[in-house]
């Protein structure tokens, strides 16, 4: 394998550590020229599609990729926003509210950085930059509260890969989950809290989670157990009863048997029932996004309506609320330990560093 070049060195520059945020990606416009290379990239993971490779290559470049841009196209042009992609822009946010967290919290410098698994900031591309800044220790903070081999591990995935390249490698350390935390667990609950003060409570409040494949969960992936146990906690922390919630899996693709029971269908039966309103959140979902604003806010909207429900609310996802940035930068300095420093001095440590590239320069160094 060829290593890529190392950034220029010199004896005594500053270390720093990094945080990356990792998040799904997003097309770069919401025309079909800009869905098709993301929407391959994103369909070729083997992660994602577990498919046999040649079926699924005839499969994917015979029929999705000449069908399905043009029809995501039209969804993400109803949800696009002025800045752009939402998704981008909240994870944007995020990664500033982060910086300025940790900077609080925290003596030692700090970079904290966000790309995207599919799209750009390329994951790659990014941790390359980092380094190059002189971050010497990276954590991976995926954007996913629940782990799913085709979310996290695959981001993860990607992180590894690019470290295979890399000569002078610096440290990784990656976060699985953290769908039980309690600071993930109280923003959740007070972000709906907040929503339930300014518009009331409904009947019955659905949880919507990212569906998978029925197999993921024969072959041994968590993400079933822990978006229920999420519930659970989330229901818990919101003194709901068993009928005043449900939890149901969205975003089916192909004819697989996905996980139960889905949103539409349970939206559709909670419609039936004459339940008067319905409420739905998306708890694996701490951005707004396609899955959140079009597929449950408009769709999720119709197909309750048709079915003879009166009144639908779609609480919005995590984003910039206050208790959810808090809770992440708990997250992130709880995976930090060891690296970041809260009595850590600057001056102190140009000194030290000025000694160590003297002695450097002594002993032969080039800079």
């Amino acid at each position: 394998m060829n290593h890529h070049k190392e950034p220029d060195y010199t004896h005594g520059q500053l270390a720093r550590t990094g945080v990356l945020m990792v998040n799904l990606g997003t097309p770069e416009a919401p025309t079909a020229r800009a869905l098709r290379p993301y929407l391959k990239q994103f369909l070729s993971d083997t992660r994602v599609v577990e498919i046999p490779r040649a079926i699924w290559w005839l499969i994917l470049n015979g029929i999705i990729l000449n069908t399905r841009p043009k029809k995501s196209a039209e969804k993400y042009a109803s949800i696009w926003t002025a800045d752009g992609s939402p998704l981008k822009v909240h994870t944007e946010k995020q990664t500033k509210l982060l910086k300025g967290w940790l900077g609080e919290q925290v003596a030692s410098p700090v970079q904290v950085e966000y790309a995207m698994r599919y799209g750009n900031p390329a994951i790659p591309d990014t941790l390359a930059r980092m380094k190059a800044d002189g971050c010497d220790r990276i954590l991976i903070l995926p954007a996913y509260p629940q782990y799913a081999a085709s979310s996290t591990a695959t981001a993860h995935d990607l992180a590894f890969a690019w470290l295979q390249g890399v000569r002078n490698q610096p440290a990784l350390r990656t976060v699985k989950h953290y769908h039980d935390h309690p600071g993930y667990i109280q923003a959740l609950a007070a972000n709906i809290r907040d929503y339930w003060q300014m518009h009331g409570r409904p009947d019955v409040l659905l949880m919507s989670f990212h569906g998978v494949p029925r197999y993921t969960l024969d072959k041994g992936d968590p993400y079933h157990c822990e978006c229920q146990k999420t519930g659970r906690l989330l229901a818990e922390a919101l003194g709901l009863d068993a009928h005043q919630f449900r939890l149901s899996f969205q975003s089916r693709f192909g004819r697989a048997e996905w996980l139960t029971p889905y949103t539409d269908k349970t939206l559709e039966t909670l419609g039936r029932e004459g339940v008067g309103r319905v409420d739905i959140v998306a708890p694996g979902f701490t951005a707004d996004c396609l899955e959140t604003l079009e597929e449950l806010a408009m769709e999720g909207r119709e197909t309750f309506l048709t079915a003879g429900g009166k009144d639908f609310h779609y609480i919005p996802a995590l984003n910039e609320h206050p208790r959810w940035i808090d809770a992440l930068g708990r997250i992130a300095l709880e995976n930090l330990g060891g690296w970041v420093s809260t009595d850590w001095d600057r001056e102190a440590d140009k000194l030290t560093r000025e000694a160590a590239r003297q002695r450097a320069l002594q002993a032969g160094a080039a800079k």
